[in-house]
């Protein structure tokens, strides 16, 4: 099993080189990164030109946002397997890969997750927040229930038959594509019980009140265009937040 990792960024040589370092790091050697940068001003291009590795592709060029980015890096990709790396995230040790692949092998499943560390962006080896995901079952996402997106792993044939990321959302593409590929597509999904990833803090839905407020109107878009259960799913989606904090 070959895995794409692919990575959008732009603007980001702060943090990218942590995020880097964890895929180098990784027990699992089957693996292709497709970095798919904006056009960065910044060192982010140096950065990337200092570490050569023949698995590693990166291509810069003006994107539409996050999720035109993402589209364009998953476009490049050979692997039977697809996960995102983001540009401010790292993998929680070296052997997520393994286990993901090992998840992959075991059972006849179209997709992987794990669970989520949300650690401080002054200090990575703070957790501010723990995403425990659970197991899965179809009637959760009524509920509200999603995997950590950065904890996710599908095969490249998911999103060849069932779509990328719907760039008429600014925020929530992530949560429409996990409602249409689990709900419509009615994937067999497996569950890793670790923390794959650890995310810094200050992201992008999150950073101001109007950001969630959008947040909110694109999560309840996403779920009528799904038809699942919009208000009460977005009402279950907001509560199952609170527990990560204790």
């Amino acid at each position: 099993m070959k895995i794409s990792i692919i990575t959008a960024v732009w603007n980001r040589e702060g943090t990218l080189g942590h995020a880097i370092d964890s895929l180098d790091a990784q027990d699992f050697a089957d693996w292709e990164h497709i970095v798919q940068d904006g056009g960065s001003t910044d060192g982010t291009l140096a950065l990337l030109a200092a570490r050569p590795d023949p698995r590693r592709k990166v291509l810069s060029e003006k994107d539409a946002g996050i999720y035109d980015a993402l589209n364009r890096a998953m476009a490049r990709c050979n692997g039977d397997v697809i996960g995102i790396l983001h540009s401010d995230d790292f993998f929680a040790d070296g052997a997520v890969l393994a286990r993901v692949a090992q998840r992959f092998a075991v059972g006849d499943v179209d997709a992987v997750y794990g669970d989520l560390d949300y650690v401080s962006a002054a200090d990575s080896a703070r957790i501010v927040r723990r995403w425990t995901s659970g197991d899965y079952h179809p009637r959760k996402l009524r509920r509200g229930w999603m995997p950590p997106h950065p904890t996710l792993f599908v095969r490249r044939e998911v999103v060849e038959r069932l779509g990328g990321y719907d760039t008429s959302f600014q925020i929530a593409a992530d949560y429409e594509a996990i409602l249409r590929w689990f709900g419509k597509g009615q994937l067999r999904v497996g569950y890793v019980p670790d923390v794959l990833v650890k995310m810094r803090t200050g992201g992008e839905s999150n950073r101001s009140l109007e950001r969630i407020l959008r947040k909110s109107r694109e999560d309840y878009r996403a779920l009528a265009m799904n038809g699942i259960g919009a208000v009460r799913a977005l009402v279950g989606k907001n509560i199952s937040k609170i527990p990560q904090f204790f």
